[in-house]
């Protein structure tokens, strides 16, 4: 009998034990499937930037994660003057999710073997390189003596751009040919910088709404529009995470979509009233009415759809900026991307 009872208790005790850790289990699986409280986003200078700042201003996310059943998100958003930095900051965890240009995408895209991918476009906005060198006329105009500022050397979209029509200009040997008088600097230093006069810096590939400030000042005249290069809009930002953010976050990412999709139709919607919530936040010296005219202006577009992305890619891998050339602009976006009409 005393043997009987015994077997009972070890039975029992191996049903505990097993129960045990059937529970545990599932507290660690219910542990990896909760979503992070803060979500770390970056931005940078410029109106390209204006759903974010709408989103951070009005409390977008936390109106739509509320709404999603996620009432403790809080957002918190950073800027910087570079996609470059932007990046390192991504790679290191420092932040979750980057905007920046669709070449610091491409670059982290392939460097990471697809471990970073894109989210969703935030717009695209022509970009205009301006020069205060009276004999700069065209491309091939610019000499030794003259600097040109760009975001980032070489990958920023304004540097890719430069490159793209430098080619389409004069030949695929001209490509590089104004490498060594591009420098890196954010755009509201470049600004300052051609404006001044005194600067070596006497040119900028700039972005709204720095460029318009700068062809207001005497002497300082446009050089190329990027949607010449392009033939219309392109992304000239764009959102993008680790697949690890990715995966462990799937109803954030959703709130971070719905958020910026409720911003671009505040803009659509209220184009005065997005740009008050911007001079508000960014203390520009710029008019309610300067602003809407630059949100207005031909080939300025808001949106969730990536525009005319594959034509970085395919000029990156021809160049062997990436090793890796993507045959669709979904082998570089998450699927939560994947229903909209990219190109």
């Amino acid at each position: 009998m005393a043997i009987r009872t015994n077997k009972i208790h070890a039975v029992l005790a191996h049903c505990v034990r097993a129960s045990l850790i059937a529970l545990i289990a599932l507290v660690a699986a219910g542990a990896a499937r909760a979503e992070v409280s803060e979500l770390r986003i970056t931005k940078q200078p410029s109106i390209i930037y204006l759903p974010l700042v709408v989103m951070e201003q009005n409390k977008l996310v936390e109106k739509q994660a509320k709404a999603a059943g996620l009432p403790d998100l809080k957002a918190t958003w950073i800027t910087f003057n570079s996609g470059g930095t932007s990046t390192d900051a991504l790679l290191s965890g420092s932040v979750d999710l980057v905007t920046s240009g669709v070449s610091n995408l491409l670059l982290l895209w392939d460097r990471t073997k697809g471990e970073v991918n894109g989210v969703t476009s935030v717009g695209g906005l022509p970009m205009l390189l301006v020069t205060r060198d009276p004999a700069v006329k065209t491309l091939k105009d610019f000499t030794d003596k003259d600097k040109i500022a760009v975001p980032t050397i070489k990958v920023s979209s304004q540097a890719m751009v430069l490159k793209m029509a430098m080619e389409k200009m004069y030949g695929e040997a001209s490509r590089d040919k104004l490498d060594s008088v591009t420098i890196q600097l954010g755009h509201p230093d470049a600004m300052i910088a051609v404006l001044n006069g005194s600067s070596e810096v006497n040119s900028h590939f700039s972005a709204p709404p720095y460029q318009y400030s700068e062809l207001k000042a005497p002497g300082v005249h446009l050089v190329l529009d990027s949607s010449d290069v392009f033939g219309g809009p392109a992304s000239n930002a764009v959102v993008f995470g680790t697949r690890k953010f990715y995966d462990a976050n799937p109803k954030t990412i959703a709130v971070f979509i719905a958020a910026l999709e409720e911003a671009n139709q505040l803009i659509a919607r209220d184009p005065a009233g997005a740009a008050k919530i911007y001079l508000d936040a960014t203390k520009e010296k710029y008019s309610v009415d300067e602003i809407v005219s630059m949100i207005k202006a031909p080939n300025v577009v808001y949106s969730t759809t990536p525009n005319a992305t594959m034509v970085f890619a395919n000029f990156m891998a021809k160049t062997g900026l990436i090793k890796t050339k993507p045959a669709s602009w979904k082998e570089f976006f998450f699927p939560v991307a994947h229903g909209f009409p990219g190109t």
